[in-house]
């Protein structure tokens, strides 16, 4: 709608975002949200960390760098079903003999990011009605025997702090990818992230222009991916190598498989190679099997490090 842009432009005058490529650190939620934007298919991305980690400010810079305008949506906590899935007014059809749909969250967050702060303090059911559509990439709502759906095509991210309650392992398994944030890694890094901030902070309009060679470099990446992650193949090989690592890994059913899978034939395409290799599964695999293992010391060791 014309206010919801207006609305937009107007917070987006007040409230640059700040350049994803001018984000320190944090390696894996980056690479998370890269994947998630590929292949929004992966179905969803939880971020689990203390605040103050940047998780909010890492997807928002990447929903600004891929453009979803005002489809950055972020669900309030305490939010009601209605006001999430949207509702049918019955008492229309008796008036006027049509049924009157008013559009919810999900329908504002078509085409963009929805992203939901304290995921693990929504009502279980909410978030599997989240999760639902995500996967589906349509909405479905019914009251007293009316029906209307309409597309939702949104990447979905998830966050929570791990000390206000867990997740149960049924709903963690159905997020595709998870990330667990820690704080910065050493002083040099702290002075860095603080000193970029205070500069974004002072003159915002100047430190973009500084990164903005690789934010247009970044986004050609993630839509040559976007456009190409279909075709990239999957060996045999490579299949067997991740059904072996799922397996000993002690996951439960086969979506873990698939969205390792997925996430490689990303990640690949994020590097323009046509084929998934070993290295592509083991950059994208502790996102995957994270949240899913069952066994924490059955993951093979490899040297080095992932990504």
């Amino acid at each position: 709608s014309n206010l919801g842009a207006y609305t937009f432009v107007e917070l987006f005058c007040m409230h640059p975002t700040f350049p994803f490529t001018a984000i320190i650190g944090q390696e894996q939620l980056k690479n998370a949200l890269i994947l998630s934007v590929i292949s929004p298919d992966l179905g969803g991305l939880l971020i689990s960390g203390p605040r103050g980690c940047g998780k909010s400010t890492a997807a928002r810079s990447l929903a600004d760098l891929i453009q979803t305008e005002d489809h950055f949506v972020n669900l309030p906590l305490g939010a009601s079903e209605d006001r999430v899935i949207g509702s049918i007014d019955a008492q229309n059809i008796l008036s006027n003999g049509e049924v009157s749909f008013s559009p919810g969250l999900l329908k504002k967050a078509n085409n963009g990011m929805l992203y939901v702060d304290e995921v693990n303090l929504l009502p279980d059911h909410l978030i599997d009605i989240l999760l639902d559509v995500s996967a589906s990439g349509r909405n479905y709502v019914e009251r007293d025997g009316l029906s209307h759906q309409h597309e939702a095509r949104f990447v979905l991210v998830g966050t929570m702090n791990p000390d206000e309650g867990e997740l149960r392992p049924q709903i963690l398994d159905r997020f595709g990818l998870m990330v667990e944030l820690k704080g910065p890694s050493s002083i040099e890094e702290r002075v860095q992230i603080t000193s970029r901030r205070i500069s974004f902070d002072k003159d915002a309009k100047q430190f973009s222009q500084e990164f903005e060679v690789k934010q247009t470099e970044l986004k050609q990446r993630i839509v040559s991916a976007q456009e190409s992650v279909a075709n990239v193949s999957v060996s045999d090989n490579i299949q067997v190598s991740i059904a072996t690592l799922c397996h000993q890994a002690g996951v439960d059913g086969l979506r873990a498989d698939i969205t390792l899978t997925r996430a490689a034939k990303a990640y690949a395409a994020f590097h323009a190679d046509a084929i998934v290799s070993q290295v592509h599964i083991d950059a994208v695999k502790e996102l995957v099997l994270l949240h899913r293992r069952n066994d924490l010391d059955s993951l093979p060791q490899t040297s080095g490090q992932d990504g």
